[in-house]
């Protein structure tokens, strides 16, 4: 029943480990026992980065969330493509590429270079790119999530041949006005689908955010993202009527939390968060309640499921 073909990979079921936990790709081979059907290795960057100073990771427990500021810590393509290469997984594997953290990469033009030199160093690994254009904790912001450079962006890496098909993985921060502005872009590129979402920046108005002392720099992950990301992963579904494949991640601590992710259109669904808080066995425990919640609402498999309250 959680069984899926996308674009000709097989995933044995739709719970898949988000970008940022494994950031050297190191655990490819422990994932598949933990139950998860898939990961995202990364974010790696075109150098290798020792990221943020610490402090950069905190507990938000009443909100049940992180506080996240690495700041794309990891050792650079080089390095694990070299490891990678030649490797059967187990399971599918996403890249995660995203810009190395550092000034010189804040230009646009060093910047579609970098992201370029990631890419190219994974050809023949892993089964999907995300290009990562929103790590909330990197030198020089987001440029990459604006109309004029992301067509850039786009542009500089369509001129290196995809193997594979590529996501993006978009700020549950923008605007209405500036989500637009990316579909637009998107729709004139080889792009396959969204990453629904990143970490927040926002604390003003949130009122998931029950804990004090909250830390002023990094993302915030977990229950606090979730209504943003929810309504992202129903807006590219409903903007686009299906046209792309939407990875929903934020705030997925149960299987109810997954199921409301892929009713609104979410094929496929990433956490963290609840792994951190829930421990190891509420990946196994998310694809059994999604199994009941499917034979609850009469549906056969997990496919019938996706955009169900969007049709």
């Amino acid at each position: 029943m959680l069984e899926q073909t996308i674009f000709g990979i097989r995933f044995k079921n739709p719970i898949g480990l988000s970008a940022g936990f494994d950031k050297d790709a190191l655990l490819t081979d422990i994932m598949p026992e933990v139950g998860f059907g898939f990961e995202e290795v990364g974010s790696i960057t075109g150098e290798a980065c020792e990221g943020n100073p610490r402090p950069r990771l905190w507990r938000l427990p009443k909100s049940e969330a992180l506080v996240v500021y690495y700041g794309l810590k990891n050792r650079g393509c080089e390095e694990i493509s070299r490891r990678l290469r030649g490797k059967k997984f187990r399971f599918p594997v996403g890249i995660n590429i995203a810009k190395t953290n550092c000034a010189r990469t804040a230009e646009t033009e060093a910047g579609i270079a970098d992201y370029c030199k990631a890419y190219t160093a994974f050809a023949g690994i892993g089964d999907y790119y995300t290009i990562n254009i929103s790590c909330p904790n990197a030198f020089g912001g987001e440029p990459f999530s604006e109309k004029e450079g992301l067509e850039k962006l786009l542009s500089g890496l369509e001129t290196v041949p995809a193997d594979k098909p590529v996501f993006l993985k978009i700020s549950p921060d923008m605007s209405e006005r500036e989500f637009n502005d990316v579909l637009d872009v998107v729709a004139r590129h080889a792009i396959s689908g969204f990453v629904c979402t990143n970490l927040t920046k926002k604390r003003e108005g949130n009122d998931k955010i029950v804990d004090t002392n909250v830390p002023e720099k990094g993302g915030i992950s977990g229950k606090v993202v979730e209504d943003l990301s929810n309504k992202f992963i129903a807006d590219v579904y409903k903007k686009t009527r299906g046209r792309y494949v939407i990875i929903g991640v934020g705030g997925v601590f149960t299987a109810e939390d997954a199921y409301k992710k892929i009713r609104v259109g979410a094929s496929l669904i990433e956490l963290i968060t609840g792994m951190i808080f829930k421990g190891p066995q509420a990946v196994s425990e998310i694809n059994q309640g999604l199994v009941t919640l499917l034979h609850r609402d009469g549906f056969k498999n997990i496919s019938e499921a996706i955009g169900a309250d969007n049709h």
